[in-house]
């Protein structure tokens, strides 16, 4: 079984820097959904808040794979905590035309922070119970979240960042911690939403004060004849800990060319790019360039 799992964000939102096509529409979306078969990808990962991907998902048939789906924060005048986080459950289940999924995620972890936290995880357990979820746990942006709430809860499920770029979840240790607790790791943004993937030139001008880590990745890359994209797959399949490397696609084609890297092996040292500035490895920062 393949370790990838298809990212469908691009489905229901025209998502990333490098994206060029926008939003994928359902025919291709059907397509590519057949291609990851076919190809032994069986994890699809999506969200109740990527516009209308839970509905293409459901559209186009979602037979034969596994689903992982998010949880948006409560809103903070929610009088029942429980019965909304059902009821938002029910209804992405009913829009993926299912009965249960895989794992459920909660996007932003610091909710169960909060005052309503334990009312939250409380509704997640139930889910799981009574066998609409099996798996339960976070979307992080940041290991220093699990600090926080690995000492207060137990999560079956942690999807996390994870990129030549930003390696924090090595680097801090969580990435074995997590193991060492069986706790399934998924790791996202492999290509730091394309941009790892973009040709020299077309890097926009705003990540210039990186410019030293870009000279050094376009030389490795030249130098060894590698593709971005097989480099960048490498390096997160490179960790046995991460159970599934969430990657997003345009197309059919685009997944064509990223399954093809995978099966591909690499016998170079891989480039040290990480970083740990934050306004480079936190896409949320980047608008503010």
């Amino acid at each position: 079984m393949s370790r990838l799992a298809l990212g469908t964000v691009q489905f229901g939102l025209n998502y990333g820097i490098a994206n060029q096509g926008g939003q994928v529409l359902r025919p291709e979306a059907k397509s590519m959904l057949c291609f990851a078969l076919a190809n032994n990808i069986d994890t699809l990962d999506t969200a109740i808040a990527y516009g209308g991907s839970e509905q293409c998902l459901g559209e186009a048939g979602t037979q034969g794979f596994k689903l992982v789906t998010k949880l948006p924060k409560v809103p903070n005048d929610c009088e029942d905590v429980k019965s909304w986080i059902k009821e938002q459950v029910t209804a992405s289940l009913f829009r993926l035309g299912v009965t249960n999924v895989y794992g459920l995620l909660l996007h932003q972890s610091d909710q169960l922070l909060g005052s309503n936290g334990i009312l939250v995880f409380q509704a997640l357990q139930e889910l799981k119970d009574n066998g609409q979820v099996q798996k339960v746990g976070i979307s992080i942006y940041s290991p220093a979240e699990l600090d926080l709430l690995i000492p207060k809860y137990r999560f079956d499920l942690v999807q996390a960042p994870f990129s030549l770029v930003d390696q924090r979840l090595y680097k801090t240790g969580w990435m074995q911690r997590l193991k060492n607790e069986d706790i399934e790791i998924h790791t996202r943004s492999a290509f730091l939403q394309g941009l790892l993937l973009m040709c020299k030139d077309d890097i926009p001008y705003m990540f210039s004060p990186w410019n030293e880590l870009w000279d050094k990745w376009y030389r490795w890359l030249s130098e060894n004849e590698v593709s971005a994209v097989q480099a960048c797959l490498a390096f997160s399949l490179s960790f046995p800990e991460i159970d599934r490397v969430v990657i997003g696609a345009d197309n059919q084609s685009q997944l064509a060319q990223i399954v093809s890297a995978t099966n591909k092996s690499l016998d170079v040292y891989l480039p040290d790019l990480h970083s740990n500035d934050q306004n480079l490895i936190n896409p949320a920062r980047w608008k503010l360039l």
